[in-house]
């Protein structure tokens, strides 16, 4: 399927969705403008996108392929794409490989995960196989253990590895504490989380001949986002246009940013997707122009809408109904959360404010709970302590008027991201 015309897609949306058609009930017949449209309110998109009976939905699920995305295990999100979609979807990420440093005759080993309805592994290795550049793929997947994984990459001369920084870095440590030599691996490309320069420093020692680059920005609920941009920051990125319109919006107003240098967060349309529009939709993250090419934009974290904390996706709702389940007694009023890095891991603060003259009582058993329930809804988190790739979750408690907010708006920061980023 090629790009479709924005003002057909969203005709289309409207007549066919009846999520989109009473978000537009009160639009003009023909509003064929992004500007003229409303962004997406992520809560009430994946509410009425449900898996059965879906109102966001253009049609029945017919012809499609399901993916698993963000959100809490007692409400799983999904993600649907049709196989015109998905060729369209995996062909122009390809030819983003080829701005990454892919050459041709390249051997590229696929170490991001499989299985239980998660897309990155696939949708990696069909982008290597619709690539414009010839490449030999190893489909080894993250959940190999280490110990297989560095014979089969010496064997087979890897020259390109791709996965997550956690899933590089547990490599790169396990490499160097054997000394192994990888001497064939000249490429490292990363995507799903951003790599800090501790990470880059353990990729260094582990693989000295290779160079660390965005594999692409993409994900399987928003779609294309960001094509490569050759150079020295790897979180330089372009639009794939014509495939995707990317917007950044200004933090308070909505407005689109139009200047460089001045942040906002991310906002997507998919001009390519017909049975799950995409439009208007928040990616998560928040970007900056950066007025060095067309359309060339700099990822600068997460949004309020979600959070990374190394392999972990969470949102803020899930965070704000752990505190609701626990809290009975109504002491917290106001929440953040606030992530951090030390000692080459990331880690999650829930920061929550209690009213004035709260005398503190329970407090240690409110907070356990809070991380009991957070814990239940999202169980990757604790499997990624116990594997060591993350610090515990923990909580701060402070007054409300010790948390952050917009300088301009006023309105509460929902996730401080304090992490050092280069």
């Amino acid at each position: 399927m090629s790009a479709q015309q924005l003002s057909d897609l969203i005709r289309f949306a409207r007549h066919n969705s009846p999520f989109y058609r009473d978000l537009y009930a009160s639009l003009p017949p023909h509003a064929d403008h992004l500007t003229d449209l409303p962004v997406v309110d992520q809560q009430e998109f994946w509410a009425a996108n449900t898996l059965h009976d879906s109102r966001v939905l253009t049609g029945p699920l017919s012809e499609a392929t399901v993916y698993k995305t963000g959100g809490t295990t007692g409400s799983p999100k999904f993600s649907v794409y049709t196989r015109d979609e998905w060729r369209t979807f995996v062909t122009s990420f390809g030819q983003g490989l080829v701005d990454t440093g892919l050459r041709p005759g390249h051997r590229v080993a696929d170490l991001f995960y499989a299985g239980e309805l998660y897309a990155s592994f696939l949708f990696v290795l069909d982008s290597l196989a619709h690539a414009p550049v010839d490449n030999v793929r190893l489909p080894i997947g993250g959940g190999a253990p280490p110990e297989t994984t560095i014979p089969t990459l010496r064997d087979l001369a890897a020259q390109v590895l791709a996965g997550t920084p956690t899933t590089l870095c547990r490599l790169a440590e396990q490499v160097v504490s054997t000394g192994v030599r990888l001497d064939s691996v000249e490429l490292l490309l990363f995507g799903g989380e951003a790599l800090f320069d501790d990470q880059r420093r353990l990729l260094a020692t582990a693989f000295p001949r290779a160079e660390a680059r965005s594999v692409g920005y993409a994900s399987v609920d928003a779609g294309l986002l960001g094509r490569p941009v050759p150079g020295p920051d790897a979180r330089v990125h372009r639009a794939f246009t014509p495939y995707s319109v990317v917007e950044i919006l200004d933090d308070s107003t909505d407005e689109p940013v139009t200047e460089p240098g001045r942040p906002g967060r991310v906002v997507v349309t998919s001009l390519f997707r017909r049975l799950m529009p995409i439009i208007r939709y928040p990616a998560g993250d928040r970007a900056e122009w950066t007025g060095t090419g067309p359309g060339h934009f700099r990822i600068l974290g997460r949004a309020e809408e979600g959070v990374r904390v190394g392999p972990v996706s969470l949102y803020t709702q899930d965070a704000q109904d752990a505190v609701t389940a626990a809290d009975t007694a109504g002491q917290v009023v106001g929440m953040q959360l606030v992530v951090r890095r030390w000692d080459g891991r990331d880690g999650l603060v829930l920061r929550l404010a209690t009213a004035p003259g709260d005398p503190g009582h329970g407090r240690e058993q409110l907070a356990g709970a809070v991380v009991a329930e957070l814990e239940a809804v999202r169980p990757l988190y604790p499997e990624s302590v116990r594997a060591g790739f993350v610090h515990p979750l923990s909580v701060e408690w402070a007054r409300h008027r010790d948390l952050a907010v917009n300088p301009r708006s006023g309105k509460l920061v929902r996730v401080l991201d304090e992490r050092p980023t280069a």
